[in-house]
């Protein structure tokens, strides 16, 4: 419980408790929410985008993986992709709550997001696609963390999460291209 008597807080308790009466309707976000809203929408919604792609790019993949090693690599695949759909709901789930609108719109996602669906026809290529856009999140990731620092650290915390996932299948992508090579 805070101490109404520490000097060194910006509000009081009673401050506080008036203040948590004050726009119900916004749920989660409070008053002190420092960060602008609609930058952090923009930003989510950019992330959302990219996993939105990244699923698809994957569920591709894991139909068209051919040859001797194909259900040993469809099989990260399908576990990428599943990771991935989970980090897309993740942010969704998070944007909503934030009072924003997660934007699934498929006309728009190609315009947002930071990877690219990818052109493969052949399981080395499919893997370097998907490297390189592990890659492409992992550095997006680093800079919306940074980003949300510690003006919202749920949101951060969330985004580091997701991050440990996505070095974990570069981690696994970049393991998978040496053994074929």
């Amino acid at each position: 419980m805070i101490d109404s008597k520490q000097k060194d807080l910006p509000y009081s308790l009673s401050e506080i408790r008036k203040l948590a009466q004050q726009s119900l309707e916004d749920g989660a976000v409070t008053k002190d929410y420092p960060l602008d809203l609609e930058k952090a929408y923009k930003l989510l919604n950019n992330a959302l985008a990219t996993e939105i792609m990244c699923v698809m790019r994957y569920r591709h993949h894991q139909i068209i993986a051919k040859g001797i090693d194909r259900p040993q690599v469809a099989a990260e695949f399908k576990e990428h992709g599943d990771d991935e759909q989970r980090h897309m709901m993740m942010i969704a789930e998070r944007i909503n709550q934030l009072g924003g609108n997660p934007d699934f719109n498929p006309g728009t996602v190609m315009e947002r997001t930071a990877t690219e669906y990818g052109k493969g026809d052949n399981l080395l290529k499919l893997i370097e696609e998907d490297l390189i856009a592990e890659r492409i999140a992992i550095m997006v990731y680093r800079e919306m963390i940074e980003w949300f620092g510690t003006g919202d650290p749920t949101t951060r915390r969330m985004l580091e999460s997701i991050l440990k996932d996505e070095e974990d299948h570069a981690d696994d992508l970049s393991d998978l291209l040496r053994s074929k090579q």
